[in-house]
C-alpha cells in the first residue's frame, strides 16, 4: 500500500542519482532503527533508495561513546540496506526550535529530494524525539519555500508525504506496514548497537539495557496481530492517507 502512495513509475523516472525515495530523521543514532527498521529494510530490498539523517551524535548517552555509536550506526544501516547516512551534529538535548537547526534540515531535504520523510512521533517520553518531530515538520514546510535560505544554491523541494514512526511506548497507529519477513533484519540492526542495548559489566543501568529490544519486538507483534500479520510497524500522519489500488491488501507492488 505505501509503495503506491509514495512512488509511481512516472515519479521514479524523474529521479536523479542523488535523489532518495525515503529520508528518515532521528534525534539520535538508533531512533530510526527502533521505529521503522523493518520498513526501511523492506523498501531497500524492493530497490528503493533509502537515507537516514541523525540530528545529533547522541554525545550525552549514558553508555558508549560518539565514536562507538557512529560505528554501530554504520553497521546497522548496512544491515537494513541504507545507502545514505548523515549526521547534522546538532547538540544532544539541545534540539530546540531554532532557525539554524531548521536550516540544516532544510538543506538535507533539498540535497536529497526525498519523496517521503519520516520523523519520530511527537508523543514520546524523551523530549528530544518530540523536538525532532517539530524541527523536521518545520523544515519540510520551509524546504518548499522558494526564498527560504535561497543563498545556499539548493533548489526548493516539496516532499510528497511526511509520516511519524514510534520509538517509545505503544500508540494507536494511523496505518501499519507488514514487516514479518524483515523482523530479523530489524532485530539485527538493533543488536548492532551493542553499547546501547546489550548489557555487560561496564554498562550503566538504563531501560535500554534491560530487555528493550525484546519490548520493541513485542510491540511490533501487537501491531501485527491487530493487522492480521506476524509483525508490523505503526505510523502516524497528519493528513488523510491516499490509497491508489491496494485497498484489498494484496501488495501487488511488492512482496510482503
Amino acid at each position: 500500500m505505501l509503495g503506491e502512495i509514495l512512488f509511481t513509475e512516472k515519479l521514479v523516472s524523474f529521479m536523479t542519482n542523488s535523489d532518495l525515495h525515503i529520508l528518515a530523521f532521528g534525534a539520535h543514532p538508533d531512533d530510526v532503527e527502533i521505529g521503522m527498521g523493518g520498513t526501511l529494510a523492506k523498501y531497500a530490498e524492493a530497490g528503493m533508495k533509502i537515507g537516514i539523517c541523525d540530528l545529533t551524535n547522541a554525545e550525552l548517552s549514558s553508555n558508549g561513546t560518539v565514536e562507538i555509536r557512529r560505528e554501530e550506526a554504520m553497521r546497522a544501516g548496512q544491515i537494513l540496506g541504507v545507502q545514505i547516512r548523515e549526521t547534522l551534529d546538532l547538540p544532544d538535548r539541545g534540539l530546540f526550535l531554532q532557525q539554524e537547526s531548521i536550516r540544516k534540515i532544510v538543506r538535507m531535504i533539498r540535497k536529497y529530494k526525498p519523496k517521503a520523510i519520516f520523523a519520530p512521533y511527537w508523543e514520546d517520553r524523551h523530549p528530544d524525539h518530540g523536538h525532532c518531530a517539530q524541527l523536521v515538520e518545520e523544515a519540510v514546510f520551509s524546504a518548499a519555500v522558494k526564498k527560504y535560505d535561497h543563498n545556499e544554491g539548493l533548489l526548493p523541494h516539496r516532499v510528497q508525504n511526511l509520516f511519524f514512526y514510534m520509538i517509545n511506548g505503544y500508540h494507536k497507529p494511523d496505518f501499519v506496514i507488514d514487516i514479518t519477513k524483515f523482523m530479523d533484519k530489524k532485530r539485527a540492526s538493533l543488536q548492532a548497537y551493542k553499547s546501547q542495548f546489550i548489557k555487560d559489566s561496564n554498562s550503566y543501568d538504563t531501560p535500554l539495557v534491560n530487555g528493550y529490544i525484546e519490548a520493541i519486538e513485542a510491540r511490533e507483534s501487537l501491531y501485527g496481530k491487530d493487522a492480521g500479520v506476524t509483525y508490523a510497524e505503526g505510523f502516524k500522519g497528519k493528513k488523510p492517507l491516499l490509497i491508489y489500488r491496494d485497498l484489498l491488501g494484496e501488495g501487488s507492488w511488492i512482496k510482503s
